[in-house]
């Protein structure tokens, strides 16, 4: 008979650096749930969980590939139609682009694991904005790198601070991430912004990783692709499906390598590493082309609705005493803030907000801010008139919560 050993396994100390709050404040959400209370969930930012629905062709694709019998292993980069579609897209949006610079990704996700995988080493540090997309943290978490934050300033519209950002670059400095448009804060960056974000890269040999998976959602239509200010600059652009194109479930991806030489051997090392995880969800890859080739007639109107949202969410936040929020002008998020009292923090706010109201939202910190700066994130997807309601809670809600604090 054999004997077992009761000592706990102890899992690997990189788990313990990790982090993403995004979903790790879900966990407090269910709690409330099992008290009885319904839970408005403003925390993940899921048009299709809000009513908005994929458009008809890409499923239609993604069914024809099933019947056809697209459902073994694919090339590790990509079914070649799917990639043509992504560099034709691309060409048509101003940058020449070779299909054999595209990979097809398990959503942008994937993508920028593997870039900060191929170019990154142990020690090494990339500059991320702050507020940040926290997926951006957390890899570099898993891969042992080191994020250096460049501010962004909710006092110019959450544009980066170039000052501050020319003060944290080293030897050590390899990357520069650039979410444009913006989560979490719907922020654009004008042209002569992303012009010098370009210069500075190039001027400390950095690798720009251009987070544009938000580019169709512009509130005055889509946004430029980064690449198209100069083509050799060093930047590798993602985007996906899950966004702009109603498909977050879908896990469709892709990233484009810039045309510099200079990055033939991170796009080696990029496919080296694809290699071994396989390939990306095959039939979901032929409704990328779907989605590329086809209608887009859905995009403006969701523009439109998003627009719509967030002019209700600034007016009604910016309404709130003791709350401030600049209005975003894409995607469908807004980062408020709440002036908290001393001793408190932003996940305070949160999480009391959650417990009292069933409104769960993000604490800032969980995107590098500081946790006494009381900034938050919100979803704005729901209608109109849920919001509304939303809002009439965060605005009972913060009125007692500061009267008491």
């Amino acid at each position: 008979m054999s004997s077992h050993r009761t000592n706990e396994i102890r899992p690997a100390r990189r788990v313990g650096r990790f982090s993403y709050a995004i979903r790790n404040i879900v966990a407090e959400a269910r709690l409330v749930e099992a008290q009885g209370q319904t839970v408005r969930y403003l925390n993940v930012g899921d048009p299709v969980a809000f009513g908005f629905q994929t458009p008809v062709h890409l499923i239609e694709a993604a069914e024809r590939a099933m019947r056809d019998g697209h459902n073994g292993y694919l090339p590790s980069q990509g079914i070649l139609s799917g990639r043509e579609a992504v560099a034709d897209d691309y060409a048509a949006r101003g940058i020449p682009t070779s299909p054999d610079r595209v990979l097809l990704t398990t959503g942008t996700s994937e993508g920028i694991e593997l870039a900060l995988t191929a170019i990154v080493d142990e020690g090494d540090e990339v500059l991320v904005p702050c507020p940040t997309y926290p997926l951006y943290t957390a890899v570099m978490a898993k891969i042992g790198a080191v994020p250096a934050y460049y501010r962004t300033d909710p006092d110019t519209g959450w544009l980066p601070d170039l000052d501050q950002l020319r003060s944290l670059v080293n030897p050590k400095t390899r990357v520069l991430v650039v979410i444009d448009p913006n989560n979490p804060t719907g922020a654009v960056y004008p042209p002569e912004i992303r012009r010098q974000l370009i210069d500075f890269a190039e001027a400390h040999d950095l690798v720009i990783l251009a987070d544009e998976v938000y580019g169709d959602l512009g509130f005055d239509g889509s946004v430029p692709l980064m690449g198209t200010l100069d083509f050799d600059a060093p930047i590798i652009s993602f985007s996906s499906l899950s966004k702009a194109y109603l498909a977050p479930g879908w896990r469709a991806g892709w990233m484009v390598i810039g045309r510099s030489p200079r990055l033939n051997a991170v796009l080696a090392a990029i496919k080296k590493l694809a290699d071994g995880r396989l390939c990306s969800p095959g039939p979901m890859q032929y409704g990328i082309e779907a989605a590329l080739r086809g209608s887009r007639a859905h995009q403006a109107p969701f523009q439109e609705a998003l627009r719509q949202r967030a002019a209700i969410t600034t007016d009604r936040l910016n309404a709130i005493p003791g709350m401030r929020c600049v209005m975003p002008k894409a995607a469908f998020y807004a980062m408020p803030q709440v002036t908290l009292p001393p001793g408190r923090t932003d996940e305070h706010y949160v999480l009391s907000l959650l417990r009292a109201t069933g409104i769960l939202c993000v604490y800032g910190s969980g995107f590098g801010t500081a946790p006494e700066a009381g900034f938050f994130r919100v979803v704005f997807l729901a209608t109109p008139g849920e919001l509304s309601s939303i809002y009439d809670d965060i605005a009972s809600f913060t009125s007692e919560y500061l009267r008491t604090a």
